[in-house]
């Protein structure tokens, strides 16, 4: 784990139990200490066998026991994903988004659409239509701007929404889409995916940026 940084907003908290006991912090908000950290899943894994993580974690928070459990980063995984799901379920509830090609299509033509997602296995057909129309409706035709893969299928989708097979997916609201993002820029960096953000910058480098800090 090098002393290099990713930017904040990609920096995930892991809290330290009474007991020394180690666990993910996804929304940054459980009591007592913690330390942030901002390696993708595969560095962590490898971090966590060579006792790199402990480590650093006992020097950064000052702790003579550090408990780190085996599956550490499958839990950051897995509340990452949790997360954003239970956000885009959020944003449905309040009519902030729409789901369907057709009504996907008519919000993006019209300039409404803020952030435009797309199942995992949405077809390339399906997606690329999806895309065009957005970039029609921010007058971008030609630029490439194209929305995000999830990395979830359409089930995973339709459940978290409650809808019936939602395949494309349109954040109608800028505020609604930064919450998204949040979430979804976290998961999409932490799971090594090559959209997410700063993902470029930590292929280019052996190790991924990590930032420990007190809270």
């Amino acid at each position: 784990m090098s002393g290099e940084r990713v930017p904040q907003h990609l920096l995930i908290r892991l809290a330290l139990g009474p007991d020394g006991q180690v666990a993910p912090d996804i929304h940054g908000k459980a009591p007592g200490r913690g330390a942030w950290i901002g390696v993708p899943f595969d560095e962590l894994v490898q971090a966590q066998a060579k006792g790199k993580l402990a480590g650093q974690l006992k020097r950064t928070l000052k702790a003579e026991k550090i408990d780190c459990p085996d599956d550490l980063a499958e839990r950051i995984r897995s509340n990452l994903e949790k997360a954003t799901l239970d956000r885009l379920g959020l944003e449905a509830r309040a009519s902030n988004l729409v789901a369907g090609a057709e009504k996907v299509d008519a919000a993006a033509r019209s300039g409404a659409v803020a952030l435009l997602l797309h199942a995992a296995d949405a077809s390339a057909d399906g997606a690329s239509k999806r895309d065009q129309s957005w970039r029609v409706g921010e007058g971008e035709e030609g630029s490439g701007k194209a929305g995000i893969k999830l990395p979830v299928d359409r089930d995973v989708l339709s459940a978290a929404l409650g809808r019936g097979n939602a395949v494309h997916v349109a954040i109608t609201n800028e505020h609604a889409a930064e919450r998204v993002k949040h979430h979804l820029d976290r998961w999409l960096y932490f799971i090594g995916c090559s959209i997410a953000p700063g993902a470029a910058s930590a292929d280019a480098r052996a190790n991924a940026a990590s930032r420990n800090a007190n809270s």
